[in-house]
């Protein structure tokens, strides 16, 4: 890990920042909803709901449901489809939330770009059966 770390460290200067706990991305998180960017395009909106629950989406109206937990240093992400964790590794800049996928091949950095108290607009699940 410790080798992982520390290329991590010389690809992104960013990352020089000190990686939040769980702790700290919890109470940073919880009730907020929370739209990332990645370069120049919205990657996605992501709802962080009460007991590390989430709803994550790139579309309007059509939402995943999954849950949040902690690996390390990394905050790791599992969805009701996609069973495989896709973890990363979040920072503070400036308030606001810098993430590193820390996955086999990372990629780019996400920046929280809005911050909300309101609920993403999901449809629940009776709806369109």
């Amino acid at each position: 890990m410790r080798s992982l770390w520390l290329a991590l460290l010389l690809a992104s200067p960013a990352l020089a920042e000190i990686p939040m706990t769980a702790d700290q991305f919890d109470a940073h998180v919880t009730g907020k909803t929370v739209t990332y960017r990645q370069l120049d395009y919205v990657f996605g909106t992501e709802e962080y709901l009460p007991d590390r629950k989430v709803r994550w989406s790139v579309s309007p109206d059509l939402c995943q449901y999954g849950s949040w937990y902690p690996q390390e240093d990394d905050i790791c992400f599992v969805y009701e489809y996609d069973p495989v964790p896709h973890c990363w590794t979040f920072w503070l800049k400036d308030g606001a939330l810098v993430a590193l996928s820390t996955d086999s091949q990372p990629g780019e950095e996400l920046y929280e770009v809005e911050s909300s108290d309101k609920p993403l607009p999901c449809p629940g699940p009776e709806v369109g059966v």
